[in-house]
């Protein structure tokens, strides 16, 4: 017999500290300029490049970001570090990533009406964790008095719903009976704030996912989940380098190879047509025409990419209710935007609507589920 799988809770956490476009480019440009006088010799043989300055305006015309949130405020925009400052904890101690994780699973237990004993798995997924070992799964699956396993999954932008599709699998050849999806979203740490075209990018952020059988779910709003696909196409266009071996390799661990960094107009021009293709095949196995979509919770890494790859699906621009935008406010929160997009906005569908929640990002990775309300 054939298990159908749904999706009966969604958690959001948001830290409490914020940063504006304001703040980050009056923190870049001071640091821009001091570092444009300290090598100006250089800068005037042709030695090294003058660092650009940016503006509030730059970053939401390129981007349609306005602000960010971040997990750790202090030392981000203090032009003698331009990086975060975190506290160092003990190993007795929960880490930050599992605090974070561990906020955002209750929230999603609260809303799919779940206690711990209904979850025997738990899959953290996110662009990075903190450490390699133990991993961050199962430090949450202890902290929360889970009984059962749980492991990490990096999958970039794109973890998110590589993990509900796991997730997904897992209830459907019954070897779960009830699974936590996490998203602790802690990118401040590898953001290049000497970076004018990235520096802005990213914030910080904790979603979580329930996902169990419709058999057990009591949950006032559900999704049924109709399909799940994932693909990749290796590129180097989008990466981040630092790892355990940088400290073997003599390499500066803040330089910005290190640090993400991508080719964006090689990424704009390559994944866009990959994301609306992947879209429009998955809907098209299912028999599902674009225009019975009622929500399009896309990832948000930026306003230009969702637009146009919405416009190519569609044949217009995409309405804000049909396709929400959360980046204006929490920037590119790496996997976890189109969870931000579908817990924000998915209250008011009705019963029978259907809508796909894609992600897209560095490996090339697209993930995308469709489900319909319940």
């Amino acid at each position: 017999m054939n298990t159908s799988v749904v999706i009966s809770g969604v958690g959001l956490w948001t830290p409490e500290h914020s940063i504006s476009n304001e703040e980050l480019v009056d923190s870049y440009n001071a640091w821009a300029e001091r570092y444009n006088v300290e090598n100006s010799q250089a800068i005037a043989l042709g030695e090294v490049d003058a660092k650009p300055l940016s503006s509030a305006e730059f970053i939401e015309k390129a981007s349609g970001i306005k602000s960010r949130y971040i997990y750790a405020k202090e030392g981000a925009l203090d032009i003698d570090r331009m990086r975060p400052i975190l506290d160092v904890r003990g190993d007795e101690q929960v880490s930050h990533q599992a605090e974070m994780a561990i906020a955002a699973a209750k929230k999603a237990l609260l809303a799919a009406n779940k206690v711990p004993s209904d979850i025997d798995m738990v899959i953290v997924s996110c662009a990075y964790t903190q450490r390699s070992y133990p991993a961050i799964a199962i430090e949450v699956q202890s902290a929360l008095g889970i009984d059962g396993f749980g492991f990490d999954m990096l999958v970039a932008c794109s973890a998110a719903t590589f993990g509900l599709q796991r997730a997904v699998d897992a209830i459907k050849a019954g070897s779960s009976k009830g699974v936590l999806v996490i998203n602790p979203e802690l990118t401040s740490p590898q953001v290049n704030y000497m970076d004018r075209d990235s520096h802005f990018i990213f914030g910080d952020v904790a979603t979580a996912v329930v996902v169990e059988s419709s058999q057990t779910c009591q949950s006032t709003h559900s999704f049924d989940v109709l399909s799940t696909k994932c693909i990749t196409s290796y590129s180097n266009n989008i990466r981040s380098n630092f790892g355990y071996t940088t400290r073997v390799t003599d390499e500066e661990p803040y330089s910005a190879d290190m640090l993400f960094h991508q080719n964006g107009r090689k990424v704009f021009k390559e994944v866009c047509p990959m994301a609306a293709d992947h879209i429009e095949n998955h809907l098209k196995s299912e028999g599902i025409q674009v225009s019975q979509l009622k929500r399009w919770w896309l990832h948000q890494a930026n306003i230009n990419m969702n637009l146009l790859i919405s416009k190519r699906l569609l044949g217009r621009d995409a309405t804000l209710e049909e396709a929400p935008v959360v980046l204006n406010e929490y920037a590119n929160t790496a996997s976890a935007g189109s969870i931000i997009a579908f817990a924000k906005f998915h209250d008011d569908l009705s019963v029978g609507d259907i809508g796909v929640i894609c992600s897209f990002g560095a490996g090339y990775s697209i993930g995308s589920l469709i489900l319909r309300k319940r």
